[in-house]
């Protein structure tokens, strides 16, 4: 589904399978009108009006947007962090100007360079906190987090180019997500778990996850602090009560509570063990923290410019709502930390070769400027990548004798090859060349 000319989608294809769309029904909900469904419908609406022209990183839109829930969580009564990335914040005594909500950096990644502006833009992210009500446990934290930037006007990733520079809301994606936490925060501030919630709007992810690989770099909180992070994206199209949740192989306690926060009227859950995907979640599972993402899957409007409000089902998505608090309080308030996962994908056995399905594991860091080469921020677990030792930091600069200068030289060396191919892969390794040979394996569904 990507445009040739969108490193993301690029990224994503050669990392992440195509999620079927078959959706099973089950036991119907007939949730009445609340005013968590109306402020949930008035959020989107406000962040998918005309207005601000669809939140594209570095544009007004998205800054005015940023500045809204920056009010939103002041309103609610969340607590500033030390966002400010200057070394006098970072002191144990920074001053109370350090404190913000507001996450600033410049978004520079391999999309906006392609797009020629080599040099980013600046952007942010909206942060906060509700501090946990045990003292023992106050200084471990979940993190809700969902990216609020769209595409804007740009047809770069728009799957409707023939609409031109038409404004593109993504009331879905993800002005539904960012409303979901939202709504998890107010609920949270009037009633605090034991351990203390980071609220992350992201910025930039449709340019790669860059907020959100901004953030766990300069994380406000100590990363190893963090014991799990759950994702909304595109959680507003609920058909058939089918929700799906990634990430549940990457604690070994979270298939339990997941299920036990199930209560009827349930959704109908379809499971995913795997931590690494095309949104937020993967900057933190890529750091060893347990996640989970809720996405109520694509559909036609995806990407394009009739992704407006008025297909939102705001009652479906309280029900996801609903459920991730739940789930939120029992990973907050349960006395012991989850135990994190690395999480093999299932394997595809074939006996044909398939260029176009050619797998090595490697997960690509879109916020990588100024190599060449292609740098690692993750590896999979048992993938070949992983089996031929490669780590996240590692730049490969050539495969299979071809040079790699980046990822569009990466995967025309990639697919240029077949699963069982044997291939040596040249990389460097905190400036040191190494070399080593993978046998290429075929990308699981």
């Amino acid at each position: 589904m990507r445009r040739p000319r969108s490193v993301f989608r690029l990224a994503l294809a050669l990392l992440v399978p195509v999620l079927g769309a078959a959706c099973r029904s089950a036991e119907r909900g007939t949730p009445t009108a609340r005013p968590d469904t109306d402020r949930i419908r008035s959020d989107i609406a406000y962040l998918a009006d005309d207005r601000l022209e669809g939140r594209g990183t570095g544009t007004a839109g998205n800054d005015t947007a940023a500045a809204w829930l920056a009010r939103r969580h002041a309103a609610l009564g969340l607590a500033a962090l030390k966002t400010d990335t200057t070394p006098v914040c970072r002191a144990a005594t920074a001053p109370a100007s350090c404190l913000g909500y507001l996450q600033h950096f410049i978004a520079n990644g391999a999309e906006l360079a392609h797009a020629g502006k080599p040099d980013g833009v600046p952007t942010q992210n909206v942060v906060a906190a509700v501090f946990g009500s045990d003292p023992a446990l106050r200084g471990q934290y979940v993190v809700l987090g969902a990216h609020f930037d769209h595409l804007g006007r740009s047809i770069d990733g728009a799957l409707d180019p023939e609409a031109g520079n038409a404004i593109r809301n993504g009331a879905d994606d993800n002005a539904s997500g960012t409303a979901a936490i939202l709504e998890l925060a107010r609920r949270l501030a009037a009633r605090p778990t034991r351990r203390s919630i980071v609220v992350v709007h992201f910025s930039a992810e449709e340019l790669g996850l860059l907020g959100s690989q901004w953030f766990v770099e300069h994380s406000p909180v100590p990363l190893d602090s963090i014991d799990a992070m759950l994702n909304f994206d595109m959680v507003g199209r609920l058909r058939r009560d089918r929700l799906i949740v990634f990430g549940l192989g990457t604690a070994t306690e979270l298939p339990g509570l997941v299920d036990s926060a199930n209560l009827a009227p349930k959704l109908d859950l379809a499971k995913m063990d795997d931590g690494f995907g095309p949104s937020d979640h993967s900057s933190f599972y890529a750091k060893g923290i347990p996640v989970l993402h809720f996405f109520t899957d694509l559909h036609e409007d995806y990407h394009r410019a009739t992704d407006d409000v008025e297909k939102v089902d705001a009652r479906g998505e309280v029900r996801v709502v609903d459920l991730a608090e739940r789930i939120v309080r029992a990973i907050a308030d349960r006395p012991a930390r989850l135990t994190p996962v690395r999480v093999a994908p299932k394997q595809v056995v074939s006996s044909q070769r398939e260029g176009s399905n050619v797998y090595l594991g490697t997960i690509p860091d879109m916020a990588a400027s100024g190599v060449t080469g292609l740098r690692l921020t993750g590896v999979r677990a048992g993938s070949p990548a992983d089996k031929g030792g490669l780590k996240p930091g590692d730049v490969i600069v050539l495969f299979g004798g071809r040079e790699v200068r980046d990822l569009y030289t990466y995967s025309d060396a990639l697919y240029a090859h077949h699963a069982g191919d044997e291939v040596e892969v040249i990389y460097l390794r905190s400036g040191a060349q190494h070399s080593t040979t993978v046998t290429l394996g075929i990308r699981p569904r």
